[in-house]
């Protein structure tokens, strides 16, 4: 697969960068300038009412703050899944299907109800022009395709293994190989 919007990247085993060992990403965008997505699996201590108390209400569980990746992480975003993707409110940016990108700075009460979902993020994971496309290259990411349960599910504990056992042919092995294969 190539790497678009709403597709997901599985670290391989062999990734042994800290940032992104064991994660998996959301890619909100990807084009020829680059890509922008967040780790899915996560979730931190801090609670969003802690940081961002007007979302405290809006969040789905757990209500806390999500490490997105490496970049910008003194700020959040939002991604957020429309309750009907004919009414998109203010401050929402669709990214994929009926998923996006929700300005925390637009009022809560403009988009309470109007999204079913919403999990806020520290930072994101970003690559240059050609940078992701060279990491696939080398065999540090799976590409595959994301479900909507992938995005918003309460435990993020096994989302890598859960991800992978559901590719078809020999992906769903990789599900169980360890990072050394030694321990096989």
């Amino acid at each position: 697969m190539e790497p678009s919007a709403g597709t997901l990247l599985v670290a391989a085993a062999e990734l042994s960068d800290p940032n992104f060992g064991g994660s998996v990403v959301l890619l909100l965008d990807a084009d020829q300038d680059g890509a922008l997505g967040v780790v899915l699996n996560r979730p931190s201590m801090l609670l969003v009412a802690d940081v961002l108390r007007p979302w405290a209400d809006v969040v789905t569980e757990p209500e806390v703050l999500f490490v997105g990746g490496p970049v910008a992480t003194d700020g959040a975003l939002a991604v957020a899944r429309l309750a009907d993707p004919e009414d998109e409110p203010v401050g929402f940016r669709t990214s994929f299907a009926d998923v996006g990108l929700i300005d925390l700075d637009s009022p809560v009460e403009l988009v309470d109800g109007s999204v079913c979902e919403v999990r806020v993020f520290a930072g994101y994971a970003g690559w240059g022009a050609g940078q992701l496309e060279a990491e696939i290259a080398e065999g540090s990411w799976y590409v595959v395709p994301a479900l909507t349960a992938d995005l918003f599910r309460e435990d993020t504990t096994t989302l890598r293994r859960d991800v992978l056992r559901r590719q078809p042919g020999e992906l769903a092995w990789v599900s169980t190989r360890p990072a050394d294969p030694m321990q096989n």
